[in-house]
């Protein structure tokens, strides 16, 4: 059967991301596209202001493959850099402002990028060409609001080069046309209803792939964007309150910061509050792996039908999502995570260690084909070849498929579960981690013989990385830390640091990761020596500490991240603390001040104050609130 290449869909299909939103743009010129803290954004506006900078960045030698970095903080001037540069006719690298200086030199390294868009000019490495966006940076009034010429940008030129992590310890760039982006959104428009109607929240950083999904798929749509600000994404209480605020319909989550927001509804409603009402028929979950259970309460408040819970599978090398499957009470009871049946224009097989297909019900490594196929790693040709190989099943000639290494297998009614990696690599809170770039940072500091980087649960039963490490020379886990946060981002950073004598072997001699003790239930062994909280206060974060991160005790010098903490158990920690204290404790207090010692100073000052100024606040004297 031939495709008609005249039909709408097929078009829209085989079109740039750009060329789709110029007829958005056209068509909604009013309508608001964006809204900010930074502010809000008609389609008008957004297409004249991304019009503008593209011209800037075509007299920078901006055209057709050029990789143009993007380092700006979340917002509405993000999403205009980003439409720029395809405007341009480029590839947007984006580099997020919050990972390390050596990590984001490397990243401008190893793409190419000679030009860098910014909006602080002195927040990090520069390319060749740097254009400041923000006060005080590049006036762009004189560049003309109409779109700068194709310069023979097409579907099959590049649209973005988005990194994640290696297993040598050398983040690799995924490259991805534009018209892997419009085959996902065009075929998944009728299949969700998505239009003009739909508020779309921003939840991921632009170096995340599903980002791409979040952003186009709003805009491309017709839709509204809601960016939701970092410190919003970081609270629970604040998402909620925003995904109330703008009416949001479509949102997007990995399971466990879903898992927060069950959560925040759960203390609403123990403590006799009735959560704000959500608009939301819609809910994706993607990232990492989704355990049906963990749906129970809030299909229990909320039932199955509104919104719609969705589980989809993806890969960046395959555009983000490749499957599909509504979640419904039925499957509550489920055994592992099941991600359903191919996107239109998306095939999955299912395959054995011999090639073939594996048989029904068998496991096997998932191959996904199609029309998410990306062109491969940027100048990486050999581990292009050994992952994206020839799709036997397409017909197109030079057709690839990928070849994922994850385990899943196929039900007779076509459904697939995911059943894991078939390597150590893993996903923790949406992000795709090579525990070996783990290793091998850890491994050059000079106190570090050897080391391994596996998972476990935390006291909450989410998933966290467990740093074991053999001695060279002493050092601690505070060292350790701030080594890797040199060049590594946060989501890489390890929870736990366990010091072995040796690691334990396998009789071949490899690392026996099922031999690795796992971490206890009492205080690691840390820089700081135990010392005991004293005040009602101190005494109270410690037990909230040893309740949220599963440790027997707490010392008054304790770091919350060194005990095993991170951005999620912050999240549960500051709740618990601002009801039990009285006292408005913010994440940002926590990250600030992460020993008891510290974080309990300040609170002393804020109640102090607010007894002062006459707030109602329980006492310190009683900090778990009952009666004096």
């Amino acid at each position: 059967m031939t495709v008609d290449e005249t039909a709408p869909a097929a078009r829209e299909a085989s079109a740039t991301i750009h060329a789709r939103f110029a007829r958005q743009a056209a068509d909604r010129g009013d309508a608001v596209a964006v809204t900010a803290r930074d502010g809000r954004l008609t389609y008008r506006e957004l297409e004249h202001a991304a019009n503008r900078l593209a011209h800037r960045l075509r007299t920078l030698g901006v055209g057709p493959e050029t990789p143009v970095a993007v380092r700006m903080e979340r917002g509405a001037g993000l999403v205009t850099a980003l439409l720029a540069v395809l405007k341009a006719g480029g590839a947007y690298v984006p580099v997020d402002p919050a990972s390390p200086a050596e990590r984001q030199a490397f990243l401008l390294a190893d793409a190419g990028a000679a030009v860098l868009l910014t909006d602080a000019a002195d927040a990090g490495p520069r390319a060749e060409r740097t254009v400041v966006t923000g006060p005080g940076g590049a006036a762009l009034d004189a560049y003309p609001v109409t779109p700068p010429d194709d310069a023979g940008t097409g579907p099959a030129n590049l649209a973005y080069v988005i990194y994640t992590s290696g297993s040598t310890g050398v983040p690799k760039g995924v490259m991805v046309e534009h018209r892997n982006v419009t085959a996902l959104l065009t075929g998944v428009r009728d299949r969700f209803g998505f239009g003009p109607g739909d508020v779309w929240s921003m939840f991921s950083s632009a170096a995340f792939d599903v980002s791409v999904w979040e952003m186009w798929g709003a805009l491309l749509h017709g839709g509204r964007l809601v960016v939701v600000p970092e410190d919003v994404r970081r609270s629970p209480q604040d998402l909620h309150a925003l995904l109330h605020r703008e009416r949001v319909t479509v949102l997007n989550q990995t399971p466990a910061a879903f898992r927060q927001l069950i959560r925040y509804e759960e203390e609403q409603a123990a403590q006799g509050a009735a959560p704000a009402q959500l608009a939301l028929r819609l809910a994706v979950f993607a990232g990492e792996a989704l355990p049906p259970g963990m749906l129970r309460p809030w299909i229990a408040r909320h039932g199955d039908a509104t919104p719609v819970l969705v589980n989809m599978y993806g890969i960046t090398e395959t555009t983000v999502h490749s499957t599909y499957r509504r979640m419904t009470a039925a499957d509550l009871d489920g055994d592992g995570s099941m991600i359903g049946e191919a996107l239109d224009g998306w095939t999955m097989r299912v395959v054995d260690a011999d090639g073939a297909d594996a048989a029904t019900g068998t496991a096997g490594e998932l191959y996904v084909g199609g029309a998410g196929v990306a062109r491969g790693y940027l100048g990486r040709p050999a581990l292009t070849a050994e992952r994206f190989l020839p799709d036997p099943d397409a017909a197109a000639p030079g057709a690839r498929r990928y070849r994922s290494g994850d385990a899943a297998r196929r039900d007779a009614d076509g459904d697939h579960a995911y059943l894991g990696r078939l390597d150590h690599q893993v996903k923790i809170r949406g992000y795709r981690i090579e525990p070996g770039e783990i290793e091998n940072a850890l491994t050059r500091h000079p106190a570090v013989r050897d080391a391994v980087v596996a998972v476990d649960e935390d006291a909450a039963g989410d998933p966290r990385l467990v740093a074991y490490w053999v001695a060279a020379a002493p050092a601690g886990p505070s060292e350790l830390r701030e080594h890797l946060a040199r060049t590594l981002p946060d989501y890489m950073l390890p929870n736990v640091y366990m010091a072995l004598d040796r690691l334990p072997l396998t009789l071949n001699g490899k690392v026996d990761r099922r031999a690795l003790p796992a971490p206890d239930a009492v205080r690691p062994d840390l820089d700081a020596d135990f010392a005991a909280p004293g005040t009602p206060v101190e005494k109270a974060l410690a037990d909230i500490w040893a309740e949220v991160l599963g440790v027997d005790r707490v010392g008054l010098d304790d770091d919350f991240f060194e005990l095993g903490g991170h951005s999620m158990l912050a999240t549960q920690a500051v709740a618990i603390a601002t009801e039990r204290l009285g006292a408005a404790v913010s994440l940002r207090m926590l990250f600030d001040r992460p020993s008891v010692r510290e974080l309990a100073g300040a609170l002393d000052e804020l109640l102090a104050a607010q007894n002062d100024s006459g707030e109602h606040g329980r006492s310190t004297s009683d900090p778990h609130g009952g009666n004096a």
